[in-house]
Parts: C-alpha cells; structure tokens; sequence
C-alpha cells in the first residue's frame, strides 16, 4: 500500500507539472525533443513532463514607436523623421522558429525603412503627401516581415522636425502668398466698383437731376453728424445776378444820396444781413422761379446779360 500511495503522489505531482493554460490572445508552440510538434489553441493543455516544451506567443496588435531618425530629403533638407509601427504575428510557429526575436527585427527594419523613405521623397511630400509615403512605407516593413510570420497593419509618420532656418523661411514665404491674395483680391474690388461707378455716372448723365438727388442725400448724410461742418460752394456770380434781380427799381424824387453808389468793375458787392434777406424774397418771386427752370432744362439758349432786369415780373 505504501508504494502505490507514493506511486500515485508521483503522477499527480508528473499531471500537475505537464498542465498549460494557454490564455485567449495567445498560442502555445510545443516543441518535443527539441522539434516543434504543434501550436496549441487557447485553454488547458497537457504535456509530457521533461519531454515536452511550450512557448507562448502573444497574437494582440502590437504598438512599435520608431525612434526619429535624421535624414537628408532628396531636395537636400535635412529633417527628422519619427513613427508608429502597428503589427500582428500571423504565424506563431515562423515567429519563433524563422527569426530570433521578431519584435527586434520589426524595430531594426522600421528604422532602415524610414531612413530610406527620407532619402526619396521631397520636403513637400513629407509635410502633405503623408498617406502615399505611409503607403510606401508599410510595403518595405511588410516584404520581409512576412517571413518571420508577421503582419503589419499599419505604419504612421508621426512629425516631421525642421530646421529653425527653414521655418523661418516657410512662414515669410506664407507671409508673401497671404499678402498677394489680399492684393489681387482688393484690385478686382477695385475693377468691380469702377465698372459700377462707370455705369451709374451713364445713368445720371441721361438725367441730371439724379446728380442734384444724390448730391442732396451726400449732404444729408454729412449733416447727420454732429461734429462736423459742412461748407457748400455757393457761385459768386449767382449771388450778384440775383441780387441785381431783387433790387426795386429807383422812384422819382428819391435823391441821389439815398441811391447805391455804382461800383467798378473789379469790386465785389458786399453781402449783409439785409442783402441776405433781399435775396431769399427775389428768390422766392415766380418770375425768378421760372427762368432758372428754364436754365435748367438740357438744350436751352443762354439768355442775355440784360434779360433779367427787362422782364416785368422783376
């Protein structure tokens, strides 16, 4: 009895030690005597004690930071270069057997890949072509990784470092694009409001009273604020025909001292505040109201000098 209790405890001990457990995301690789024998599945497993050897190999997405990496770009622009690797193993058997250890040697050609994709591309490519350079990139991790039983999923630049004298150049010449877009913008804003204006002067050429209207509503706007002055021009030649107009003819018996002294030629009437007053009545005669309607309209001849002080109304 006491041999096979100890007979037993034995090969319990032996059933305890050959038991794996191989877990969800993973794969066991069995090798028997030094050969690999076969890849187990996830859950309990049982080997052959001293006879019988399992690894496990990991099957999860693996995230492979690649160190940056200093290059020159095929315009001779020196940058550096950093990215993410995202990769799986395929084939656990070829992970363990082709290659001794895979996570090193995805590393290893991650950077040489790099290194390579620098060398033949533009500066231009690598700051807005990325997704072709990540395209081409992935191909050259992926030829010999599939040898070693693993797939890359997916290979991202990450940044692109410049030289300080080249940002600085990049930005004034961002500078000088802005500035001429602004420029040609404002001369075609010129060129549009030209041809409005050129139209709109045609307009009020065929009726010249839309000219007065608008000078009027330029006035009002002006008068709107209150801390300004406006100064309208005002012909001086107007203001001494109408008050020749307004004047009321000499009575018999006045004397000759109450009359205006005749001026010369090159004198100036003077205006006062009764003259004013002269002026807005003589304006405000039908007779005045008339002839300046007819100096208004297009075509009318000229009336003579003398004209306004022969007619009766005056």
């Amino acid at each position: 009895m006491g041999w096979l209790a100890a007979i037993v405890v034995i090969a319990g001990i032996g059933l305890a030690a050959g038991v794996r457990v191989v877990t969800q995301y993973e794969r066991g690789v069995v090798f028997r005597l030094g050969r690999v024998r076969a890849v187990r599945d996830p859950g309990m497993r049982l080997l052959i004690p001293g006879v019988d050897k399992m690894q496990k190999i990991s099957m999860q997405v693996v995230t492979m930071p690649v160190p940056a990496q200093e290059g020159i770009t095929r315009d001779n622009v020196t940058v550096r270069v950093d990215a993410v690797v995202y990769f799986r193993v395929i084939d656990p058997m070829r992970a363990l057997v082709e290659v001794q250890d895979y996570l090193f040697a995805v590393a290893q050609v991650a950077q040489t890949s790099l290194r390579s994709i620098i060398g033949k591309s533009d500066l231009d490519d690598l700051l807005s072509n990325r997704e072709q350079l990540n395209k081409g990139l992935e191909l050259m991790i992926d030829s010999p990784a599939v040898n070693w039983g693993v797939h890359i999923d997916r290979v991202e630049i990450k940044d692109v470092a410049l030289p300080d004298a080249l940002k600085r150049s990049m930005s004034r010449q961002a500078e000088a694009e802005r500035e001429r877009r602004a420029r040609i913008i404002s001369a075609e804003g010129e060129l549009q409001a030209s041809q409005k204006l050129a139209a709109a002067a045609a307009n009020m050429a065929h009726a010249p009273a839309a000219l007065q209207l608008r000078f009027l509503e330029t006035v009002v706007q002006v008068a709107a604020e209150k801390n300004s002055t406006l100064v309208l021009p005002f012909p001086v030649e107007l203001l001494r025909f109408l008050e020749r107009s307004g004047r009321p003819p000499a009575q018999a018996g006045q004397p000759e001292q109450d009359k205006e002294p005749e001026r010369s030629g090159d004198e100036q009437p003077g205006l006062t505040p009764a003259a004013v007053g002269e002026l807005m009545a003589a304006l405000a005669q039908p007779g005045i109201r008339e002839a300046l309607a007819a100096l208004e309209q297009p075509g009318a001849p000229s009336a003579p000098p003398n004209a306004w002080e022969k007619s009766p109304d005056t």
